[in-house]
């Protein structure tokens, strides 16, 4: 009996039914599944209309696909009539299997349009004027208060939707009708607001009523007017305004808008300031209770002060809102030195405490945040530099009273709590608020090992505390930029963890927003006044970070290597994973100009030497930053070499195949000697060299012994920083030494990925030497206890232990390679990954000499499986055997779950 395939998971640029998108050509990806084996997609059928019943009836005013001879199932462009502004879709396909039977129709999925162009949007930015915002209790302008804006209206006749569409210049809160809107914070996320901010839509049918309604923000400085990291405040602007613009339409078929104008009233309230980096300040007693509802006394309330114009575009969120993704219970509650209370949340994250408390009004609630303890109990805070991780509640006295911040987040695991007045406290508890960019987990690792467990719980709350609308460093101190290089590393094994196809489809756009007209791609990103930073520190003399970078002469250096070279390697990641070539072609011109700077700025094919950060936080090893300047601009250029074979521009291919021939040529006659030693003698010199194709054949065993020999003389031990670690183990692997590869997971002593495990992290710590036993603290000008770049051998660990990888030639796990690599005393190894085409599994035990693999493969997918050893394999249906030799044996399989047993050893 032939067993029909199942549609599901229908999605629109990648999301379920999302809302107010301005793609005008769509991609559709849906997911299949079978109990049979083998199954593939043959053809599919999509169909889109306007009107959902029409669309049940199988008529399609949008676009019918008609029958398509293809098993493509992920990144279909609609081709259908042109999209309409505001408008919503509906949409659904129907395939066929491999013996040319029809699925019935999916179910009816559905998608709208956001307002398509600039001249849509019919209100005014509104903020709060500066005599409202100077009623504050202290002088400090560089902290306002968060301004509430209201507008009421009426609704006569019968609804049949209303969509608002909101945006501003620093973030907001939206309420309807004493509602909040949605689930999102920290909206609309971080953008070069000088040229483009997004905006978010939300379906509020639901929340209007018949008569009086009441629309009303909360607007906090953000990134905008806020403090941004260590580079000051007001950096794009003044202070916050907002745009809002609800369209209501009628069963009549008359449309009405509401928007901002200037008859919205504004005020402060109990919102004192709310910043990123400075914390928040909140009075209940200053609570404007019903603000949000109709017949609210505003008439103490003022008009709003009315921006004159924006000139940056205004576009839909692209990445996923962030959310609160977790809930946190104090695993421990203890008495500082100062008899304060200290909650211990267990695990390092970022985020908030939300409180709970009865008292007395006025009584004044402190809540302080820090990733570490002294030794003495008390809170370590040095590291986090001029950030102030405190946050301020002031009791109203009625009943039991909850607080959470509205504009500010922490990095953190424990939080002090010092009550003003503790005998006037009648009860008192907190609960840990997880907050970040809510990307679905796609990734789950598991091994025999507890230790390397806990490593790979730690990459993944690392990227947890990082992934806040942009991939940052740190997110505790005062920084918390999106350093380019550290998201380019760290990428592989992100896309394990979750979903960033959203993500970093938008981070691509900040990249090129921030390009500069030399070609070269930023440190940072978005810039946020980095550069001017720069310079204005280097015009005055000093020193960025009191010491923390390189000399003085190196900081204005752009298109650093490793950095800038994300502008390419980041897209290229996303088309490896997604399949789709839709960021290739968007961003093919920048990625060229990148490519151009590079070789502007190169004498005889070799880079220079005067860039800024080189294998940034390495231990005890000195990489010439030419060598790694080098390998990097071959590395981009090899990419964009593929980049152009995937998009068809042969002549473009052949360019950049002879130039990277070039470098290489180049590379080899500068740096690499007879014996196979490289400039430098470093492990990442060795590491760059041979993952990037810069090695010639006949001497690629001379330079992995010598990456070997360096490990030895180090005692076993790691000394590859930022730009190394993330290829240091694949190398081994690739070369022979998965045995030296697992050493260095195993090791616990300093310095290892492990140390800090046996020490008790729960999070990827910035540096090797963060805390040592013989040490303790590193400095606390630069030490973060979360952050992801050394995460980066969670690629490894899903691509060699588990063996989940992706065929570079066939992207998107189309094609999919089941290759693990045992060994480093494990017994076994689970790993799970949600591709776009489904859920892959691979899980291994050994017993005796006996080799066990379990896979799943999803179906409309194929994988080659490599088995260590001589394969046993009994279950010979639908299996193929490539090869059967004494190292490995090869199978080729269609979709469906398989056992395959070898003996090994």
């Amino acid at each position: 009996m032939t067993m029909r395939l199942n549609i599901y998971d229908l999605r629109v640029e990648y999301t379920q039914n999302p809302l107010g998108i301005d793609t005008l050509a769509p991609k559709f990806d849906w997911i299949l599944d079978s109990t049979e084996r083998s199954q593939v997609q043959t053809s599919y059928q999509i169909l889109v209309s306007s009107n959902e019943e029409n669309l049940a009836n199988d008529e399609a005013d949008m676009w019918d696909s008609g029958v398509v001879e293809s098993d493509q199932s992920i990144q279909i462009v609609y081709q259908g009539k042109e999209l309409q502004s505001s408008k919503t879709y509906f949409w659904k396909v129907r395939v066929w299997d491999k013996h040319k039977v029809a699925t019935p129709w999916s179910q009816t999925a559905y998608w709208s349009m956001g307002l398509l162009d600039k001249r849509e949007w019919k209100g005014q930015w509104i903020g709060a004027k500066k005599e409202t915002l100077d009623q504050k209790e202290w002088e400090n302008p560089e902290l306002m208060p968060s301004a509430f804006l209201r507008k009421e209206f009426s609704v006569s006749k019968s609804i049949e939707s209303a969509t608002m569409y909101i945006t501003a210049l620093g973030l907001y809160e939206l309420h309807l009708n004493n509602q909040k809107v949605g689930d999102a914070y920290f909206a609309p996320g971080w953008t070069d607001y000088n040229k483009r901010v997004q905006y978010q839509t939300y379906d509020v049918t639901n929340l209007l009523k018949d008569g009086e309604n009441t629309i009303g923000t909360i607007v906090g400085t953000g990134w905008y007017a806020g403090h941004v990291g260590m580079l000051g405040t007001c950096v794009y602007g003044e202070q916050p305004y907002v745009l809002v613009q609800m369209n209501i339409t009628y069963k009549d078929g008359s449309v009405e808008q509401v928007v901002t104008d200037q008859t919205w009233k504004t005020s402060v309230g109990p919102i004192l300031y709310s910043d990123i980096i400075k914390g928040e300040y909140y009075d209940a007693r200053l609570e404007l209770d019903g603000w949000s509802t109709p017949g609210f006394n505003d008439s103490n309330w003022q008009q709003p002060l009315i921006k004159d114009s924006y000139d940056g575009e205004i576009v839909s969120q692209l990445d996923p809102p962030v959310r609160v993704t977790k809930n946190m219970t104090p695993i421990e509650v203890s008495k500082s030195p100062s008899s304060s209370t200290i909650f211990d949340m267990g695990q390092n994250m970022i985020g908030w405490a939300k409180l709970t408390v009865s008292g007395e009004e006025g009584t004044k609630i402190t809540l302080r945040y820090a990733e570490m303890l002294e030794r003495d109990g008390s809170l370590y805070t040095e590291n986090l530099r001029r950030a102030d991780p405190v946050d301020y509640y002031i009791l109203s006295g009625h009943g039991v009273e909850q607080y959470e911040p509205h504009f500010t987040y922490h990095g953190f695991r424990y939080v002090e709590v010092i009550c003003e007045k503790p005998e006037a406290i009648l009860s008192l508890s907190i609960e840990g608020k997880v907050v970040h960019s809510d990307t679905p987990e796609t990734g789950y690792f598991e091994t025999s090992n507890e230790m390397v467990n806990q490593l790979y719980s730690n990459i993944t709350w690392g990227q947890r505390g990082n992934f806040l609308s942009i991939p940052t460093d740190c997110p505790q101190r005062d920084e918390r930029l999106g350093w380019t290089g550290d998201a380019q590393i760290f990428i592989r094994t992100a896309s394990f963890n979750m979903d960033v196809a959203r993500f970093f489809t938008k981070y691509v756009d900040d990249m090129v927003d921030a390009q500069l007209d030399s070609g070269a791609f930023t440190d940072v990103v978005p810039d946020g006044g980095w550069i001017d930073f720069k310079r204005r520190k280097y015009d005055k003399g000093e020193t960025i970070l009191r010491d923390v970078l390189h000399p003085i002469e190196n900081w204005l250096t752009d298109g650093n290597p490793g950095w800038g070279d994300a502008g390419v390697v980041i897209p290229w990641t996303m088309y490896q994973v997604y399949g789709d070539k839709t960021v290739l072609v968007k961003h093919y011109e920048a990625m060229s100009k990148w490519i151009a700077y590079l070789e502007a700025n190169s004498t005889d094919f070799l880079r220079p030497n005067d860039t800024v950060y080189g294998d940034w936080l390495s231990i005890g090893a000195d990489t010439p930053k030419e060598v790694l300047s080098t390998a990097y601009f071959a590395y981009s250029v090899k990419l964009m070499a593929k980049i152009a074979h995937a998009l068809d521009k042969k002549e473009d291919e052949k360019k950049y195949s002879n130039l990277f021939e070039n470098i290489k040529i180049s590379f080899n006659k500068a740096y690499i000697t007879s014996d196979g030693k490289i400039k430098g003698d470093t492990q990442t010199v060795y590491v760059l060299a041979l993952n990037m194709g810069l090695v010639f054949k006949e001497q690629k065993q001379l330079v992995a012994s010598h990456l070997v020999d360096n490990i030895k003389k180090n005692d076993g031990h790691l000394s590859t920083g930022f730009l190394g670690v993330g290829y240091l183990l694949p190398v081994l692997t690739e070369n022979g030494y998965t045995d030296v590869a697992y050493d260095l997971l195993n090791k616990d002593t300093f310095p290892s990925w492990l140390y800090s495990v046996k020490h008790g992290a729960t999070t990827i710590w910035e540096r090797w030497d963060g805390w040592t036993d013989h040490k303790g603290f590193q400095s606390a000008q630069m030490n973060s206890f979360n952050h992801y770049s050394l995460g980066s051998v969670g690629e490894w660990m899903f691509r060699y232990v588990a063996g989940i990888d992706v065929d570079s030639d066939i992207p998107g796990y189309k094609k999919i390679k089941i290759q693990p690599k045992p060994g480093g005393g494990l017994t076994y190894a689970k790993g799970e990954y949600q591709s776009v085409h489904g859920k892959i599994k691979s899980e291994w035990k050994i017993e005796k000499n006996e080799f066990t693999l379990k896979v799943s493969i999803p179906v409309n997918t194929e994988a080659t499986v490599y088995m260590p050893g001589v394969g046993q394999n009994e279950d010979r249906t639908d299996v193929q055997l490539v090869e059967n030799a004494n190292s490995v044996t090869i199978y080729q399989v269609g979709s469906g779950e398989y056992e395959f047993v070898s003996k090994i050893g």
